[in-house]
Parts: structure tokens; sequence; C-alpha cells
């Protein structure tokens, strides 16, 4: 190359991206401990999950240098955020306000958004980006679909709303219902009448209603009518007027049923739907809420909220399985569903 001709631009594989810093102000030692965790625990923990990051701590500031150092600087307020407001801030609320920043979203607000208070002390409060969707969905919406896999707080969350609207004098009863599909037992096998028989199907919606007003609670609610349990058969031929209404394990409704169950919605109520369609136990797989989206999508005051893998909030080992059978499904070898 001649030394008159100029020289070719640099292309974008050959640019080096520089490194940025940036520095982070903790206020006071005690706040800096929580932040940084045991044995600098927590510190590490973030510079596992941003490659390329380092990050000091001298008196009462970070360093933090690397490509990501805005995004991580981010976390580190939020961190102090929840700090000081008294909130744990431990290596599992960790993970979550890094996948809430990562979501451009502010985990200080996410994680203390509270729903209602628990009978036996503390709240209930949405701990990913997809439960705040989820619960902002139920408050403003008519009816909302809650479709994601175990653990992920659908049910539960849906019973925290319902008990919230009635507690604000919103609704006047909660309706909880789930379709009693024979999965691999028989109900005529099992003692008793037929509300007992039934019984083991609808128990995660009492169990989840006894969590939020106590097993005495409850039982004063259910003998007043206030609160109803009942098996998706007893919804037929019914309007439910100003009640707050939980059909739970839709995947396991049928077409049919699902149309009654939505045409049941009265004046003043609202209608929880939840359900898992890796989890199909109806006969013939014909389920009620496989492809609904495309035939209510567009309705005003619906809306359909797909929790995932990052919302599971039980042990983290439910996310690793979840995530597992999503990759063998992907794989096409998921086991034909009956």
């Amino acid at each position: 190359m001649s030394a008159t001709e100029p020289e070719p631009p640099t292309t974008a594989s050959q640019a080096v991206t520089a490194l940025s810093v940036t520095r982070v102000l903790v206020p006071g030692n005690h706040v800096m401990t929580e932040i940084l965790g045991a044995r600098d625990e927590l510190l590490d923990a973030v510079e596992d999950a941003f490659d390329g990051t380092r990050i000091s701590a001298r008196g009462n500031e970070l360093t933090i240098d690397g490509p990501q150092a805005e995004i991580v600087a981010r976390v580190f307020e939020e961190m102090i955020v929840m700090a000081e407001r008294g909130q744990a801030v431990d290596r599992s609320a960790l993970s979550r306000v890094i996948d809430i920043v990562r979501a451009n979203e502010r985990p200080s607000e996410v994680l203390t958004s509270e729903i209602t208070r628990l009978a036996r002390g503390g709240s209930v409060k949405p701990k990913t980006v997809g439960q705040k969707r989820y619960v902002d969905a139920i408050a403003k919406n008519i009816v909302t679909f809650g479709i994601g896999p175990a653990g992920t707080g659908k049910s539960w969350l849906a019973v925290a709303m319902a008990v919230q609207a009635l507690h604000r004098k919103e609704v006047e009863r909660i309706v909880l219902t789930r379709p009693a599909v024979e999965a691999g037992e028989r109900l005529g096998f099992l003692p008793g009448d037929l509300m007992a028989k039934v019984d083991p199907y609808l128990r995660p919606l009492y169990d989840a209603l006894h969590d939020m007003v106590e097993a005495e609670g409850a039982m004063r609610l259910l003998e007043r009518g206030t609160v109803e349990v009942a098996p998706l058969a007893f919804m037929r031929g019914r309007t439910l007027n100003r009640s707050f209404i939980i059909l739970d394990e839709a995947q396991n409704t049928t077409p049919e049923q699902m149309k009654m169950f939505l045409t049941r919605i009265g004046f003043g109520s609202k209608a929880v739907v939840t359900g898992d369609v890796s989890q199909i136990d109806v006969d013939g797989g014909r389920s009620g809420l496989v492809d609904l989206e495309g035939v209510l999508g567009k309705i005003d005051g619906l809306e359909f909220v797909r929790l995932t893998s990052r919302d599971v909030v039980r042990h983290k080992i439910v996310q690793d399985i979840v995530d597992a059978y999503e990759r063998h499904d992907e794989s096409g070898n998921a086991p034909r569903r009956r």
C-alpha cells in the first residue's frame, strides 16, 4: 500500500470494546456489609454473573470495572435501597435482583409491592418481574390467564389477590374451582361422598387460602359462604356476580368446560384462570387452555400472562428441573400427552 493511499476502515470485528469504570457510593458500613455479604460472597456472585466484571470495595465506595459496569452498578444501587428498607439481601434475593435489573425493571419496586398480609405474619409480594406483571394484570383486567410451570406462584398469587379484593370490599365472595380430572386414579374408588372424593383435587386451593387467613379464618369464610371451593362441574348454570373466581389447573378443562366457565362471569366479578400446558391430563388431550389466546387474545379487559422457569420461586432445583424438561420437549423427545 502506498503512503498516499488511505488506510481501510476498522471493521466491527477488529474493534476493541473499551472497559468502563463506574463507582457507587454506599451510605454506611452496615449497608456495605449487607450488600457484600459474608466474606464478600454477594460481591463474588455478582462478578460471576457478569463476565469480565471486576469489583473492588474501599471505604464506602465500590469501583466496578467491565463492559457491563453500569448494569452492575444498578444491581448494587437496588441492593442498597432494599438494605435501607430492612429487606434481607441473600443469594436468592440477589439472583432475583439481577434478573429484574436485566429486564430493565427496578427490584426495589417489584420486590416490595405488598399484595396482602399473611395470617402467620409477613406479607405476600411478587418475587420476579413475571409475577409482578401477573398481579398487575389481575388488578387491571376482568379476566386474567396465568400460564406457566409449577412453582411460579400462579395459584398462590391469585388467591392472595382474591383475599385482597375481599378485604377491600371490591367483591362479596371468592369462588375457587378446579376440574376433577382422574390422573391415574378413579374417583369412584375413593372413600366418602362426592365432596370427600373431590377434596384432594381442591386441597391446593385450601392450602393457599389457609396461608392468607389461617385455618380458623378460612373455616369461618367457608361456613358463611364468603368463600366457596367446588369442582368445576358445580359451576354449570350459575351466574357469579360480585365474585372473585379462580379456575385452577385449567389445562385439564375441555374446550366446552372452558367456555362454560368463562360465561359464568357476572357483573362486578373478576376471574383468574391458571394452568400449565405441559401437564395435561384431560382425556384425549383436548385441553380448553391450549390455543385459547388465539381465540380470546383481542378482547378488552382480558390478558394472558406467561410465566417461565425464571419465575419459579421454589427451591432452585425446581427451576433446573423445569429447564431440563423444556429442553427435552424442544428436542422433539417429549412423551405423548393423554
